[in-house]
């Protein structure tokens, strides 16, 4: 029986490229073949190792010492597990794995439904805001809304040619938050992440709080329900996003081009008509706003340019998603931004200009674009097509949000100014922690400001214009000191967007402080003094657990006496993520029981599970590592069939697992840590014959 299975496995290391380097099992037993063989058999006079059948492989081998967790090893391990695998799939949807990443990149036409939806959207909200401020003034102020219109179109394009260089320059996401990080500190990069995620989260509530008033534009009885609609849209808006980018692309595409066919319909008959000498009145609204008796005065001229410039909201979106756009992500990205400009810029100034020819005037209860659409086609099937569709683009503008916060997340998590878990991909590859805390965020908002756009957009375009400032400041530090004919031209355009966008800022936070922008400017420099504190916490924590730290790292403890040299002694299993302090004592402890040591990393990025083995060697070259790919990025279920696949070796022998922990030094920052122990320790409470135990690093 010996020889026929010693030849099995000899015929299969040959059939498995790159097993004839593999170590024997028998010289071995924590580095076994794991795709290859198992023990059967309950008692010693039975036992018989078996060639496991390729199907039923918990691993496929890649080289000596790596291998790929197959489906058999990712298998629910129990019922209830099972049931929650499986409503996820019916929610979310059937988990991706990580080699599919690049399938999940967006083409052009995908691009732009989703990061130029708040962009267009604002097209529909924009000129009322706008508006609302010329109306103090009395109607015949409202002269003044198609030369504000004209100046803000003006800005978008010079923000926009400001924008296509960040994204050439930094094709790989972050926008605002990288240039500015790295051109002009570690500061300044903190406040443009702060703004942009300000930005972000207002944008939902915006955006679905103005879809909410189109829908009660058309349909008033449902103006009371207000809150609970706009907190179910942002629901399912985090829901469909939570299936991934791809998918949400293929499910907002629609909505939105159908938004850019009617509302483009809209304003070239209404324009047409006007050519043409028709007559077109907007009838005088329910609940109009009352015209006042101010003077027209500069600073009346710069709070009405201040609040049509929410225009611009949703430019910077295109520079922080360049990495989801299929190959020339920066050329692409680039035509993408192109597109989403000039349909803006034709949106927002034919607006204007036919709100001010049939004489609208701005109401609490009938938006500018429902009186437009009811002068224009009548109060038919037309009209309510239009709404239809502009409730759809402003909720699903909110989108925008949802594609761009989370990967401007997983950058700063990268660079330690988040909590780390932000940097990770969920199930179908989406970054569902920032997709969660963006839809929670939003839903708060919407309650605390009952779902009320013109409540809500005094905080919305400061952050924004802090993000376009300090950008632009960051391009024009880049471009100083280079020669080229090219970098001189775009030194110079930066340079005017940085004046523009500074100056714009100025006005905006003046204009709207006390309308609420306070809350915004409060909200940032909290914002920046958590990153703060986040980054101080990840960089303390590095110097303590640092190996060529100035503390001398632990010297190797030799293995217990009773272990006797060629022995492998109990098998003790140490899963390690990094080589660090924590682990080199847990190593340490782990050696004073036995001999048969096996350090486990389990990871989806191979590239990364080599680096750790090259350094690995240097550091422990006594203690096997085993990189054990993860193709759905978990951690539990690979680790559980590894410890499994060992148990089988000699079922009903103890298996040691001891696990490295570091001890935070305040409560607090122990959700900055993934603590993936936990989870572990709790499925192995459950196991028979295993032994667990917590080898704790305090830090200061």
């Amino acid at each position: 029986m010996s020889a026929e299975n010693d030849q099995q496995l000899h015929d299969a290391d040959r059939a498995t490229p790159g097993a004839a380097s593999q170590p024997s099992p028998e010289r071995n037993p924590l580095t076994p073949e794991l795709e290859l063989q198992e023990v059967q058999g309950s008692k010693p006079g039975s036992r018989y190792v078996r060639v496991t059948r390729r199907s039923q492989r918990r691993f496929q081998r890649i080289e000596e010492g790596e291998y790929r967790a197959t489906d058999v090893a990712l298998k629910p391990r129990s019922r209830a597990e099972g049931a929650w695998r499986g409503f996820k799939r019916v929610v979310v949807g059937t988990p991706l794995a990580t080699s599919q990443l690049l399938e999940e990149r967006l083409s052009k036409f995908k691009a732009l439904a989703i990061f130029a939806s708040d962009n267009l959207s604002s097209s529909a909200y924009a000129t009322e805001e706008m508006l609302l401020v010329l109306v103090l003034a009395g109607t015949a102020a409202f002269s003044y809304s198609v030369p504000i219109a004209l100046a803000i179109a003006g800005l978008t394009a010079i923000v926009a040619l400001s924008y296509s260089q960040v994204i050439r320059g930094y094709p790989n996401g972050g926008g605002a938050y990288v240039v500015a990080k790295e051109n002009l500190g570690l500061g300044a990069g903190l406040v443009a992440g702060a703004s942009l995620i300000a930005d972000y989260v207002l944008l939902v509530a915006v955006s679905v709080a103005a879809g909410v008033a189109a829908l009660t534009s058309a349909v008033p009885e449902l103006r009371d329900f207000r809150i609970e609609i706009a907190v179910g849209f942002v629901a399912l808006l985090t829901l469909a996003n939570l299936r991934g980018i791809r998918e949400s692309a293929s499910f907002f595409a629609l909505p939105t081009y159908f938004f850019v066919f009617c509302f483009g319909g809209l304003l070239v008959t209404g324009l047409v008509r006007l050519a043409l000498g028709h007559d077109l009145v907007a009838s005088t609204p329910s609940h109009a706003i009352e015209p006042g008796t101010q003077a027209v005065t500069l600073f009346l001229i710069l709070r009405a340019f201040s609040s049509g410039s929410a225009a611009l909201t949703g430019i910077e979106a295109v520079s922080n998603g360049v990495p989801s756009m299929k190959q020339p992500e920066s050329r692409n990205a680039v035509i993408v931004l192109v597109w989403m400009v000039i349909i803006l810029t034709c949106f927002f100034v034919g607006t204007t200009v036919l709100a001010y020819q049939i004489d609208v005037v701005p109401s609490e209860s009938t938006t500018v674009i429902a009186q437009i659409g009811e002068a224009v086609f009548g109060k038919n099937v037309l009209f309510y097509t239009l709404q239809l569709a502009t409730m759809m683009i402003l909720i699903l503008a909110a989108n925008t949000s949802f594609a761009g916060l989370p990967s401007l997340a997983s950058v700063m998590a990268t660079d330690r100014v988040l909590p780390r878990q932000f940097s990770f991909r969920g199930d179908r590859l989406a970054f569902s922690h920032g997709i969660i805390v963006l839809g929670l965020a939003a839903i708060g908002l919407l309650i605390v400001f009952r779902a009320d756009t013109h409540a809500l957009i005094p905080l919305y375009a400061v952050g924004v214009f802090v993000g376009f400032t300090l950008s632009q400041v960051g391009l024009v530090r880049h471009w100083q000191g280079m020669d080229s004919r090219e970098a001189k031209v775009s030194l110079v355009i930066n340079a005017a967007g940085a004046v523009v966008t500074g100056a714009v800022l100025t006005i905006v936070a003046a204009t709207k402080f006390i309308d609420g922008a306070w809350i915004t400017l409060a909200g940032i420099i909290v914002l920046v003094v958590a990153f703060q504190r986040i980054h101080s916490h990840y960089i303390r924590v590095e110097e303590q657990l640092d190996v060529e730290g100035p503390e001398p790292a632990p010297a190797p403890v030799p293995p217990p006496a009773e272990v006797k040299a060629g022995e492998s002694g109990r098998p003790v299993i140490v899963p390690v993520d990094q080589i660090n302090r924590a682990v080199l004592r847990t190593l340490d402890y782990a050696r004073t029981m036995s001999n048969n040591i096996a350090a486990v990393h389990v990871t989806d990025q191979v590239e990364e599970g080599e680096r750790l083995r090259e350094r690995w060697q240097q550091t422990v070259p006594d203690v096997p590592l085993l990189i054990i790919e993860s193709p759905y990025r978990s951690f539990l279920a690979p680790m559980l069939a590894y410890i499994d696949a060992v148990d089988q070796r000699d079922p009903g022998a103890y298996i040691t697992v001891v696990l490295p922990e570091f001890v935070p030094a305040h409560f607090w920052e122990g959700i900055l840590h993934n603590q993936s122990a936990v989870p572990l320790k709790r499925a192995l409470l459950h196991r028979p014959n295993t032994v667990i135990i917590d080898v704790p690093y305090h830090l200061k």
